[in-house]
């Protein structure tokens, strides 16, 4: 049952692994850096894609970049936990091994996808636990979004349409911590995959 109350789930057990999805510029990225810088003993999956490096960017830090051929090769073998074909172009997905090996090794795991993956996790690894990250409101996710000043005001309604479709899909999900202060959700997160601050 999804429960939005402070604290929810902390102390429940953990989950081999924890699904982490919510709607456009609620701050998953933000909170999932955090968990990394916070919390190294938390696996944090690395998706692959088809789309070529980003300036800066490191392979198998903030993407595993493949070719089409082996994204193709890795679905049809079944190696995919979960892939999209996003905006028509590239795939991005979530390959499986390394996660089983992370499982296997006792580390806690988390993905953080989007709302088409976590659908397909579920079907996938239906033992994971699924967390939806919330906006305080819906004024603070526009105010984000907009804040954000990457998009022109033609995406900015496109996404804020799409953020109203995945913000209905808060039901389906175990959990839901809702984003106000990056710090505070960071750590709720943490609790949640049985990891607490030693301070």
């Amino acid at each position: 049952m999804n429960d939005r109350s402070p604290g929810a789930g902390a102390e429940q057990v953990p989950a081999p692994v924890t699904v982490l999805a919510g709607p456009t510029a609620v701050g998953k990225g933000t909170v999932s850096a955090a968990i990394r810088a916070r919390y190294p003993q938390i696996w944090l999956s690395v998706s692959a894609t088809t789309r070529p490096p980003r300036p800066g960017e490191i392979d198998g830090v903030h993407y595993r970049f493949v070719t089409e051929d082996e994204f193709t090769r890795l679905v049809e073998t079944d190696q995919m936990l979960e892939w999209a074909v996003v905006h028509g172009r590239h795939r991005y997905g979530t390959p499986r091994l390394p996660v089983e090996e992370a499982v296997a090794a006792g580390r806690p795991v988390l993905l953080e996808i989007d709302l088409a993956g976590a659908r397909q996790v579920r079907r996938t690894l239906p033992e994971a636990r699924f967390v939806f990250l919330a906006p305080p409101d819906w004024d603070t996710l526009v105010d984000r979004l907009v804040g954000r000043g990457t998009e022109t005001p033609e995406e900015r309604t496109r996404r804020l349409e799409t953020a109203r479709r995945e913000l209905a899909a808060e039901s389906e999900f175990d959990v839901t911590i809702v984003n106000d202060e990056v710090p505070r959700a960071t750590a709720e997160l943490a609790a949640l995959l049985g990891v607490r601050d030693l301070t």
